[in-house]
């Protein structure tokens, strides 16, 4: 069983692509609405919620996590990865196997990963423009990965205020959208930016806003089907598929036996279920 998690509803956008390559996986998904949004969160806050998440997610059946958060990939993966991935630790290996009924002695955690590196090899302008949370432009990995890319291109940066909350209200669309968007966008876009990276899951349930505002010109990068395709290739190599090893949407196997998903909330669960049902 694959586990997802994300601050919010905002995960779905990675469970949707997820779910094109491997239809016959069974999913349980944990949106932490309750606590949402983690953009201003301390790291020592998201690891504590990551832990807990985690937890449930095992005693689910999750037999592989796929964090789907950027600010909790940047805050607590590493985290995470140190105190259930290794079944060479006693104390971890001991606690794997009480959380999971004795079925596992650890844990595979996928991560978001930062879109710059193909932003920077699209731009035609020399500016690459990142929207994400407060908390995933100030983490070291977002860091690194932006100060490591090579030649003259300019990263430009800025937060996407009020997109969280948009989308957890479920509103993706109408004018009340496309201002809170376009305050956002409009500084990246005046800096000559021609390509943006959506650094955060929730801002793909608006990308058809951003591309309006943005223009023709200008492509918006979603990492999430990159994600999508690392999770199957880590499944592959640790023995984790369950049906036909293709796992292709359009498979026998996934379109005669669908998998089961399961989604889970620390708050109102309205529009998670709405969405999903949508997905």
């Amino acid at each position: 069983m694959i586990g997802i998690f994300d601050s919010g509803i905002g995960g779905l956008s990675v469970y949707r692509e997820i779910k094109k390559l491997l239809p016959h996986e069974d999913y349980v998904y944990y949106a932490d609405n309750a606590h949402c949004p983690y953009g201003e969160k301390t790291k020592e806050y998201i690891i504590g919620r990551a832990r807990e998440i985690t937890e449930i997610l095992v005693k689910k059946g999750a037999d592989i996590i796929v964090v789907a958060c950027n600010t909790a990939t940047a805050a607590a993966i590493s985290t995470l990865r140190a105190e259930y991935s290794d079944p060479g630790n006693e104390k971890t290996r001991e606690k794997m196997l009480r959380l999971s009924g004795g079925r596992i002695d650890h844990i595979r955690f996928i991560g978001m990963e930062p879109a710059i590196k193909p932003a920077v090899a699209m731009t035609r302008s020399g500016v690459a423009g990142v929207l994400a949370t407060a908390g995933t432009l100030k983490a070291e990995k977002y860091r690194h990965t932006r100060d490591t890319m090579h030649g003259d291109v300019v990263v430009a940066e800025h937060i996407g205020q009020g997109f969280v909350e948009l989308v957890e209200n479920g509103e993706t669309s109408g004018p009340h959208a496309e201002e809170v968007v376009r305050n956002s966008l409009k500084p990246l876009i005046d800096e000559g930016a021609d390509t943006i990276v959506l650094g955060c899951t929730h801002y793909p349930f608006l990308i058809d806003v951003i591309r309006k505002i943005a223009g023709p010109g200008v492509t918006v990068i979603d990492p999430a089907p990159a994600v999508a395709r690392h999770l199957l290739e880590v499944m592959q190599e640790e023995g984790l598929l369950s049906g036909n090893p293709d796992c292709q949407a359009t498979s026998d196997a996934g379109a005669k036996n669908p998998g089961h998903s399961e989604f889970l909330s620390s708050g109102p669960d309205n529009i998670l279920k709405k969405i999903a049902s949508e997905i």
